[in-house]
């Protein structure tokens, strides 16, 4: 039996999705509202300690950290592998999912929210705000997170982190030189951790750093992923389409700052 904490709109949540849904493996769902702070209920913080989605329980064994859980996936689960049975090709899918915990994903918080949500947060009371904040583990992190919601684009941690996005999409771009897929022959385990990263510059209207004149191996590459029966079930079905609009419209109104901080 497996059963899934995740949020909707979470980038690590969505690819651990996105592998279930390419696997065929079904699993019980249990949303973990992350705007509202139930990440930090202790019933969840039981789980998983570091107060973040995805949490995978398979028969009882509870796994965390979605790097983690989507290579278990696809040793516990063999059929339709999703990494290369090479040694050089695991090494590189190995090598993916290293720059997007290490480097990627912490610049995702930061372009995320000094863009998308940051209105709506701005808005709440202050010590609902306060106590969401306090709640992230890490001090830089926090540090980071009051940076951006007070400051948006403006924030001094914003380039870098932008900076990071718009360099992984280049280095995409690279590796799809001479293949349709980011990692061997086929839709992968590099190809669903990178998606929901792409997929966020688009859901905050950074629609010129995807576009083909710019990138045009990627653009192709986005738009097969998108039309893959898995992305339908694992990311359309849980995007409500209100919070996308919203994203969408907070994210044009910041381009005309971010345009000129995007250029090389």
């Amino acid at each position: 039996m497996i059963e899934l904490h995740h949020f909707g709109l979470s980038t690590c949540s969505q690819k651990v999705r996105l592998v279930l849904e390419e696997k065929g493996i079904a699993f019980t769902s249990h949303e973990v509202n992350l705007m509202a702070g139930e990440q930090h209920a202790d019933e969840y913080v039981k789980l998983n300690p570091h107060h973040v989605v995805p949490t995978l329980v398979h028969d009882g064994r509870v796994l965390i950290e979605s790097s983690l859980i989507i290579k278990y996936l696809d040793d516990a689960f063999p059929a339709c592998p999703m990494r290369p049975s090479d040694a050089l090709g695991r090494y590189a899918t190995d090598a993916w999912l290293k720059h997007a915990d290490e480097v990627l994903h912490p610049a995702a918080p930061t372009v995320t929210f000094a863009i998308g949500p940051r209105k709506a947060i701005l808005e709440a009371p202050p010590e609902v705000r306060e106590a969401n904040i306090a709640g992230i583990q890490d001090p830089v992190e926090r540090a980071t997170r009051r940076s951006v919601i007070e400051k948006g684009v403006r924030a001094p941690e914003f380039q870098g982190a932008l900076a990071v996005f718009i360099g992984t999409l280049d280095r995409m771009e690279e590796a799809l030189r001479d293949r349709d897929w980011i990692v061997g022959d086929s839709f992968g385990l590099a190809d669903a951790t990178l998606l929901p990263y792409v997929l966020r510059l688009e859901h905050l209207a950074m629609d010129p750093l995807l576009d083909a004149a710019a990138r045009p191996r990627l653009a192709d590459w986005f738009a097969r992923v998108k039309a893959r029966p898995s992305y339908a079930a694992a990311v359309d079905a849980w995007a409500p389409p209100a919070a996308i609009g919203m994203l969408r419209t907070n994210g044009k109104e910041a381009w005309p700052e971010v345009a000129p901080l995007a250029r090389p």
